[in-house]
């Protein structure tokens, strides 16, 4: 498999016809001489000072300095060498297959039709139906980002169809207000779902949500250095404050302990993982997530463009070289709900088996022979639970990991948004940056998203044993870097591109490891998108259904009444009363009365301790905030319920166990 880049960044690939590769690694003779080089290299690797010094070109791994500078990029060059070396054993050469290379237009149309707006162009674009609920939640700098997608392809479809009535951008974007709920307008001059005071318009049911969110104080909040504010659009933020965002702020640290601890302000209504939300929620948030960020980057200029995965001849069975979503598959059939490959699983658990203080874990290489023969045995073994882990050395296991990982048939960060992972290292601040991975790792596919959470809590815990592994968060990000972003269709740049490359990936790789905590979170303001979009689809619902009652009262001359939405009743709501229903355990709901301070986790304790003749696992149970604007969310314990309540007052209130 072969990568190459044009003048205008579009990656064309080739792909080998054999994905059967074993792993060739450079066979370790001295284990102790790897062992007594790794004990040198315990200093901090200071990436950028190097490329300052380096003028674009890669270091000699072969220089006697045992600096810092010399030593991180060394360990970078040598675990590249791995990589190419165990795919040098490829007996067949390539057959390349060229991707075509899409113009413009077509970039954006696949933009428009992963943002969920396919219907804004082409034979569609007269019909807006499925496009008003979500245009009419964007903010300001979401609806500038769609507007120039739509722009461009308009221009496009024009010049290739002259013949057929293309409609006007503004026509899109200028509908009266009743048919669009203010699409234009709002969006033009305040965030939207504000009114012109910058207050919340009112929802149906009485409860304002915030999209974006544009007072004083809510960007005062923004403005601190160290908290990341998910209530306001992070393109909002920017725009608001993009002369402070051209800062002097360092690109690279130097040191691990400079790395800038960032927290999220408390939120009352609780804050949302992913997992924590239904799967229909989930995908409004992917769409709004696209839209967010290629709006933050084009405050900055930067472009955005995916890459479209070219289908290729891969392997149906097996272990390594296997798509994640074949090996689930196979992993389900033994293990029913698996949502990890059962093999990385049981690699990261041998690893920690056998002791994480291990020197050099991770950098230190196992023997290319031992490895070749371990992964054949796996391939036949593994399934029938017939290998014996116990042969299996610790760097050996660590190789298989590595291995894996990089010769999965498409990247785990996608061949789609790949270079838009590249490219956060060109945003002026930290913030932005983290901002940006945030919302990358949102529309990753679930089994990437997953995978990846998998291996960053390990690597996690790798540093954690610092002082004995002598493997800090530098070290862990060069050596993994090559492995995460060097996929097998990746083919190597020269000079100081190549340089830029190293870095740049380490650097991400820092980030995905340090913040991971910070990265599976749903910002609020994509949440409240969403509530305010299942909020309009019921008031649509709702109007469709009266009308078909009425033509049913017409044509049979007979009156339908709609039945009542059971919910919280007033009397209920004046008292402050929610009802919560346990229906693994019980029969009826339970009055739950609400106060300022009780939480989600002072209603599970509650309710589960009245259950004495079940044995629960309290961390296996959740309460899950159902319907009303929302589909389903798991709370989390610190969650506030009348502030919630006060979100979202329609809502069912069940206890049960964790779907994820």
């Amino acid at each position: 498999m072969s990568s190459q880049q044009d003048s205008k960044g579009v990656v064309l690939t080739g792909f080998y016809q054999n994905n059967d590769a074993l792993p060739v690694l450079i066979d370790c003779k001295d284990e102790a001489e790897h062992t007594s080089l790794s004990s040198r290299r315990t200093g901090q690797y200071n990436i950028h000072s190097h490329a300052r010094n380096a003028v674009g070109k890669p270091p000699n791994s072969s220089s006697s300095q045992d600096s810092p500078d010399e030593l991180s990029m060394d360990d970078y060059w040598t675990e590249l060498q791995h990589i190419q070396m165990s795919r040098g054993s490829d007996q067949e050469l390539p057959e390349e297959v060229l991707m075509k290379v899409p113009d413009e237009g077509e970039l954006e149309e696949e933009w428009l039709k992963e943002a969920g707006l396919s219907d804004l162009i082409g034979d569609q674009a007269g019909d807006l139906q499925e496009s008003i609920v979500l245009l009419s939640t964007l903010t300001r700098t979401q609806a500038a980002a769609v507007q120039k997608r739509v722009e461009t392809v308009t221009q496009t479809l024009r010049k290739k169809n002259k013949q057929h009535q293309i409609p006007d951008v503004r026509d899109i974007f200028g509908l009266p207000s009743a048919q669009s709920g203010k699409i234009a307008s709002a969006n033009r001059t305040q965030p939207a779902g504000t009114s012109e005071n910058g207050k919340q318009d009112a929802q149906s049911d009485g409860q304002a949500i915030s999209t974006c969110g544009n007072d004083k104080s809510s960007l005062d909040m923004a403005l601190s250095e160290t908290d990341i504010n998910l209530d306001i659009s992070f393109s909002e933020q920017a725009a608001s404050l993009k002369e402070q965002s051209k800062s002097n702020e360092p690109q690279g640290d130097e040191d691990d302990s400079l790395l800038t601890n960032f927290k999220i302000p408390q939120d009352k209504t609780g804050t949302t993982k992913i997992g924590d939300l239904a799967s229909q929620d989930m995908k409004k948030v992917r769409s709004l997530a696209l839209i967010e960020l290629t709006a933050l980057y084009d405050m900055f200029g930067i472009d955005f463009k995916s890459h479209k995965a070219v289908k290729i001849k891969i392997k149906e069975s097996g272990l390594f070289g296997v798509p994640l979503t074949v090996l689930l598959e196979q992993d389900q059939k033994k293990v029913p709900g698996t949502r990890v490959p059962l093999i990385l699983q049981k690699l990261i658990s041998h690893i920690e088996e056998e002791g994480l203080d291990t020197e050099g874990l991770l950098r230190i290489p196992g023997s290319a022979t031992r490895v070749k023969s371990l992964c054949q045995e796996l391939e036949a073994n593994f399934y029938e639970r017939t290998f014996a882990w116990d042969s299996v050395k610790q760097h050996d296991a660590a190789s298989l990991l590595k291995f894996f990982i990089r010769e999965l048939p498409h990247p785990l960060l996608t061949v789609e948004y790949l270079n838009a992972f590249i490219t956060v290292q060109k945003l002026p601040t930290r913030k932005h940056q983290l901002q940006a991975l945030n919302l990358l790792v949102l529309f990753l596919p679930e089994p990437n998203q997953d995978t990846l959470k998998t291996l960053l809590e390990f690597l996690q815990r790798v540093i954690d044993s610092k002082e004995k592994n002598k493997m800090t968060l530098n070290n862990i990000a060069v050596i993994m870097a090559p492995n995460l972003f060097r996929f097998k269709g990746f083919r190597s740049k020269s000079g100081e591109q190549e340089f830029a490359m190293t870095t740049g990936t380490a650097n991400i790789m820092r980030w995905l490891i340090k913040y991971q905590n910070l990265l599976w979170l749903i910002p609020k303001f994509l949440l409240n998108q969403v509530r305010k979009q299942n909020t309009e689809n019921q008031k649509k619902m709702s109007r469709d259904k009266a009308m078909k009652k009425l033509l049913k009262k017409m044509a049979y001359d007979r009156e339908k009444h709609e039945k009542p939405y059971r919910s919280t009743t007033k009397t209920d709501a004046l008292q402050g009363v929610i009802w919560v229903q346990a229906p693994q355990f019980f029969k009826v709901s339970m009055a739950i009365q609400l106060t300022e301070d009780l939480k989600a986790s002072d209603v599970l304790a509650r309710l589960l301790g009245q259950i004495s003749t079940v044995a629960i696992k309290r961390e296996d149970m959740c309460l899950y905030e159902i319907g009303g604007n929302i589909g389903e969310r798991c709370l989390d314990d610190e969650t506030y319920m009348k502030d919630l309540y006060q979100l979202n007052p329609n809502a069912e209130w069940v206890i049960k166990s964790q779907s994820r």
